[in-house]
């Protein structure tokens, strides 16, 4: 019998995860506190509870040989107790560090990543005083629990002030707005020898969440090339093992850290197609404990993200099996129109293809 991975997180990068951990000899058991929720589709054991619930955190660990998460928000206090018991080889420092913003940027700029000028702003005191030091315009986050746009607020201006102060029920961050010319991220995998690299990719977001990555970026190949270097530089400096994402605000030849997240990240999905080997295969490597292979581009690529809105033109491209379009679709029962539902990878298509063929499927 295969070895056991157990999966914090039953999403749909559990899902993907899982498959990858069956192609390649391993069993999974997921935790999610939904009943239907994707990976409970393709894993060999499901413990339904919430994340915050000790008991079926318990149960899963207890189930598996090797313990992983694929979402952020589990709280560390409860892992910090399972990790001295359980093997949890990424750790759960890297979880910890990506939970709060400000921690997050300390941590980046520590270990020699250029970040944008930051500050606390735990009340109206503090962030006015954040104002004075960075100027506007500034972005003000919540320090924990954001994602695709939520939980924070631009402020362009003074006016922008009074409605942003609902975010400061809790800790918030004051980050300085980039006006950047494209965002990237890296994608690594890194076990005890080595890191393997994902090819760059350019992301385009819409309403806060991602809508496409393309891939190669079509920027300075330096700037790119020094984005990785310092992306493995950093991984190995903090000691994170198994899987990180970075991404990066690029802005005249210079980059940025945006955020980071010790999972699979939604910006490499489109490495399922485009090249040798994909994010999720070698994340199962690594917790397998078997030998990690360097990805290769196989051809440009661009990945549409599928959000309710944009599903029945997926399920239409998936109806015409078409060359070089790959629909995936996640299998969840609730369509809402900001909800990820999906991805298409279109293989050997640039971003002008893309424009000019596949764009005008999907809803603007």
């Amino acid at each position: 019998m295969g070895k056991t991975i157990g999966i914090i997180g039953g999403g749909q990068l559990g899902m993907m995860l899982a498959e990858e951990i069956r192609a390649l000899g391993g069993r999974t058991v997921c935790l999610d506190p939904s009943p239907d929720a994707p990976a409970f589709a393709v894993a060999d054991e499901c413990v339904v509870g919430a994340f915050d619930d000790e008991q079926a955190l318990e149960r899963l660990c207890a189930a598996a040989d090797t313990v992983t998460y694929e979402f952020e928000n589990v709280p560390g206090s409860l892992l910090r107790r399972l990790e001295s018991r359980y093997d949890i080889p990424q750790g759960i420092r890297p979880l910890l560090d990506s939970q709060d913003r400000l921690r997050e940027k300390n941590n980046a700029r520590d270990h020699g990543l250029r970040t944008p000028r930051y500050a606390a702003a735990d009340d109206e005191a503090s962030l006015r005083e954040a104002i004075r030091r960075i100027g506007f315009p500034a972005v003000l986050k919540t320090r924990t629990l954001g994602y695709d746009g939520h939980g924070q607020a631009v402020l362009r201006s003074e006016a922008d002030v009074p409605g942003a102060l609902p975010l400061l029920a809790v800790p918030c961050i004051l980050e300085e707005f980039v006006p950047f010319d494209y965002e990237a991220s890296v994608v690594l995998v890194g076990d005890e020898r080595r890191i393997v690299r994902f090819p760059v990719g350019r992301n385009i977001h819409r309403d806060g969440i991602l809508d496409l990555s393309i891939v190669p970026p079509d920027a300075d190949r330096q700037v790119i090339g020094e984005m990785v270097a310092r992306s493995e530089a950093f991984m190995r400096g903090c000691g994170y093992r198994g899987i990180l994402a970075i991404e990066y605000f690029v802005r005249d030849g210079a980059f940025y850290f945006n955020e980071m997240a010790p999972r699979p990240h939604n910006s490499g999905h489109y490495t399922i197609e485009g090249c040798t080997t994909n994010q999720f295969r070698e994340l199962a490597r690594y917790l397998l404990g078997q030998p990690l292979e360097e990805p290769r581009l196989l051809g440009p690529t661009v990945m549409k993200n599928v959000l309710g809105r944009d599903l029945e033109a997926a399920r239409q491209l998936a109806a015409e099996g078409l060359p070089g379009v790959h629909v995936h679709l996640y299998g969840k029962r609730e369509a809402r129109p900001l909800r990820k539902m999906g991805h298409v990878t279109f293989t050997d298509t640039t971003a002008e293809a893309y424009a000019e063929r596949w764009a005008s499927r999907f809803v603007r």
